[in-house]
């Protein structure tokens, strides 16, 4: 009796990939006619109201009116709400051919709310570049990214990152501060250990990637550096490709102190003489904490100093006001420190 034929394991796995890119495929493209048919309703109804009557409120009761026939025969896709968004959106984006296929219509719905064209644009683009998902870049704006990017770099560059017009050459360019950790669904609370803070961060690594910006991929955790006869542990190691450079993560539930910044910089130390690769850039320091005094951060540090950062962390999505807030103090202190 002939024994059976067993087909390769590379058979299978090609096969499902096929399948699976075809599925992904066909989600994208009945996502992106919806798009489209969104699109050519917000230009219709703006035709409408160009031709109709010149009362202020004309474009109001044609969506109402509209919306009254359309919602009964289509479902909720087609409520007032919704077709006030295909206005909106074709006046934002009037021109078709410049509509992205890889966003569906609820990014859409998040971009065009965004009433600052700058800021609408790079996470238009960003949302292109790096696949973000509808909830990525909700977070993403949540989170304040732009403004948060904003604080350490100028709005041409950011845009220009954005546009891939250039590529970021310094760590402030790609490293956030402060960087927002809600993910990780830890309380404000002063007595967990930086180990809680430590272990939540690899359970969450793919979303703590996504905050720390472009680039980063996962090295080791702990990593065990002996010098003579003593042994340390760096918290984290990451390397980032668009730098081209090791980043190290020392991390601090409490206010920094000058001894942390010590310590972090012996690990920089290490990687640039022991790691480094010649054609590497140098590594760079992140002492990622609850809380830090700049002054004090600055005062420690050479006055050429490139590699360390000292970057706070929240465990919630702050506010527009208290972002704001933060910026303007930032920049004052900034202005004093010049």
């Amino acid at each position: 009796m002939k024994s059976k034929e067993v087909i390769s394991a590379k058979l299978v796995q090609d096969a499902r990939q096929i399948i699976e890119a075809a599925q992904k495929n066909a989600v994208r493209s009945v996502n992106f006619c919806r798009v489209q048919m969104y699109w050519n309703l917000g230009k219709r109804i703006f035709e409408e109201e160009q031709h109709g009557k010149k009362r202020a409120d004309y474009g109001a009761y044609i969506v109402k009116s509209l919306a009254e026939k359309l919602e009964f025969e289509y479902g909720s896709g087609f409520s007032r709400r919704q077709l006030e968004f295909c206005r909106q959106f074709y006046n934002i984006y009037p021109i078709a051919n410049a509509l992205r296929s890889q966003l569906n219509w609820s990014q859409y719905r998040m971009l065009i709310q965004i009433s600052d064209s700058d800021k609408r644009e790079y996470y238009e683009l960003e949302a292109v570049n790096n696949s973000w998902n509808g909830r990525e870049l909700e977070r993403q704006i949540n989170s304040q990214l732009y403004e948060r990017l904003l604080l350490s770099n100028d709005k041409e560059s950011v845009l220009a990152v954005a546009r891939k017009e250039r590529i970021p050459e310094t760590p402030q360019e790609v490293i956030k501060d402060p960087m927002v950790l809600e993910f990780l669904g830890l309380e404000k609370n002063p007595s967990f250990y930086e180990s809680d803070l430590e272990g939540a961060i690899i359970s969450h690594i793919t979303e703590f990637l996504l905050e720390l910006g472009k680039g980063f991929s996962f090295v080791a955790r702990q990593k065990r550096i002996m010098l003579e006869d003593d042994e340390f542990f760096v918290d984290l190691v990451l390397y980032n490709r668009l730098l081209r450079c090791f980043v190290v993560i020392e991390i601090k539930t409490g206010k920094i102190t000058h001894q942390d910044l010590g310590q972090l910089q012996m690990y920089v130390n290490f990687h640039d003489r022991i790691e480094k690769l010649p054609d590497e850039n140098p590594t760079i320091g992140i002492l990622l904490c609850a809380g830090k005094n700049d002054s004090a951060v600055k005062m420690t540090l050479p006055e050429n100093n490139k590699t360390i950062l000292a970057s706070e962390y929240k465990l919630y999505l702050p506010t527009t006001e208290q972002l704001v807030s933060e910026i303007n103090e930032a920049k004052k202190l900034a202005q004093k420190q010049d």
